[in-house]
């Protein structure tokens, strides 16, 4: 660990209002320390810090960095030019990455770290909200909202540290863990992963930190997964569980049985059966509560206690989250983004919408997940009724000559889909609003400002021009 993470007493983060970095920053105020940053944008979240304390900026300036700052933290979406990283090399600040600080804020606690290319912050979530509800009172940081802006992490007063602990650039080999999950094991990444040997190697290192005595809960359905469990069972000290619909997991999945927006889950635990509800509809998310429910029992929480308050998990922001409903349609904002996600939210959404259509609205995410993966998108795109496919969403890339959303469009029709492309992120509420009809499920998909398009896609649909429409056509 970086040795300048151990003291956070004045910390100023460097795009303080992004998933990950605003949880840390929330923990460290709320246990006192003096918190700054800054941010591209005024938020929610930003809003949030700032009634906590923190002084946060909106833009990147020099200027931006306190003189008192103990250090600035970081994440591997900083750009090196950045002014304020810029400027704390030529103070001397140190600089840390925000890996480290998170392990500096799980220091003393029995950790728990949820890793997988695909589920973590569903299954993070479901652990949060259970142990809460155990009276457990976790503290927890999460990639993403539970119910309101700046509910990502919560300082709690008891022993258990749950965390997402993210693959993409190697930050989870910060981690020592009590109890790991592994969901799944994928390709992803392509700009730090060149293959998957790279990627097992990876998991290897964060399967290697989990603490003597301490326990491994992985997939026993994922090939990925199983390989890696060949690769790390027998080793010295290290408990493995595995879950899933496999004859041989040890914690087996008998069934799910879809009701609506909803799953009964039955398991066999130790040799007895236990069924409970999970709250959110799907087999993935159905799975991910079972990897939640054998990773407490690993910490010593009575199971059927546990499987009770799995129940009490409702979502979390961006994950199959209702935004509402207009002129009979319901619009739901999924955060999938690659080929594997987008597969199982579509299938969930299909089993809730019964003889229902399904149309999705598309925002690819990062021009080297496109690059790699596009016919991977355009099949499970088949998934849907309809589809409309958005212009890539960069973050933190630069284009790659020749990679477009047509990559995409042109996969989804070789696979069948009926999909459409809309260059206008301003015209998609309305050109969406029009491809509806009542009782359709309207999902808007993908990891960048997609989420956005929601409630606008609502206000279109409750617009005259629509309304007119529907009663035309009824």
């Amino acid at each position: 660990m970086n040795d300048a993470a151990h003291d956070l007493h004045a910390p100023h983060f460097i795009g303080i209002g992004g998933a990950g970095m605003s949880g840390l920053a929330k923990i460290l105020a709320v246990r006192g320390a003096k918190v700054s940053g800054s941010d591209a944008k005024e938020s929610e979240t930003v809003l949030a810090l700032r009634a906590l304390g923190a002084e946060v900026h909106v833009g990147h300036a020099a200027e931006n960095l306190p003189a008192g700052a103990s250090n600035v933290v970081v994440s591997s979406a900083i750009r090196h030019d950045n002014p304020e990283l810029a400027a704390a090399r030529e103070r001397g600040i140190p600089i840390v990455h925000r890996s480290d600080a998170l392990a500096a804020l799980m220091g003393g606690r029995r950790a728990l770290a949820v890793a997988g290319t695909h589920g973590k912050t569903t299954t993070t979530s479901m652990l949060a909200v259970s142990l809460a509800e155990l009276g457990l009172e976790p503290s927890y940081a999460i990639g993403g909202d539970l119910d309101a802006p700046g509910s990502n992490a919560h300082h709690g007063a008891g022993d258990i540290f749950v965390a997402e602990a993210d693959e993409s650039d190697r930050s989870f080999h910060k981690y020592a863990p009590e109890v790991a999950i592994i969901l799944n094991v994928e390709l992803d990444h392509h700009a730090n992963y060149a293959s998957m040997d790279e990627i097992y190697e990876s998991f290897e290192t964060f399967v290697g930190r989990i603490v003597a005595g301490g326990t491994l809960v992985i997939s026993a359905d994922h090939p990925g997964a199983r390989e890696l469990t060949g690769r790390v069972r027998g080793r010295d000290g290290l408990n493995v569980v595995t879950v899933g619909a496999a004859e041989d997991a040890d914690v087996r999945v008998l069934s799910v049985v879809p009701r609506g927006m909803t799953s009964e889950v039955t398991v066999l635990l130790d040799r007895a059966e236990l069924t409970f509800t999970v709250s959110v509809p799907g087999r993935h998310y159905a799975h991910n509560a079972v990897a939640a429910l054998a990773a407490g029992v690993a910490l010593g929480i009575p199971a059927a206690d546990l499987a009770k308050a799995i129940g009490s998990y409702t979502g979390v922001r961006r994950r199959l989250q209702l935004k509402g409903e207009a002129a009979g349609v319901q619009v739901i904002d999924s955060y999938a983004h690659h080929p594997t996600e987008m597969t199982a939210d579509l299938e969930a959404i299909r089993e809730a919408a019964g003889g229902n259509r399904v149309l999705v609205v598309f925002q690819p995410h990062l021009f080297s997940r496109t690059q790699q993966l596009a016919e991977e998108m355009g099949q499970a795109l088949a998934l849907a009724d309809a589809s409309v496919v958005l212009d890539i969403y960069p973050a933190r890339e630069d284009p790659i000559p020749g990679v477009t959303s047509e990559l995409i469009i042109d996969a989804a029709r070789r696979a069948g889909a009926e999909v459409a492309a809309e260059h206008s992120f301003a015209a998609a509420p309305a050109h969406l609003a029009s491809l509806t009809r009542p009782g359709d499920l309207l999902l808007t998909m993908g990891a960048g400002d997609v989420t956005n398009l929601g409630p606008a896609i609502l206000e279109s649909l409750r617009g005259p021009a629509h309304l007119a429409g529907v009663a035309t056509d009824a």
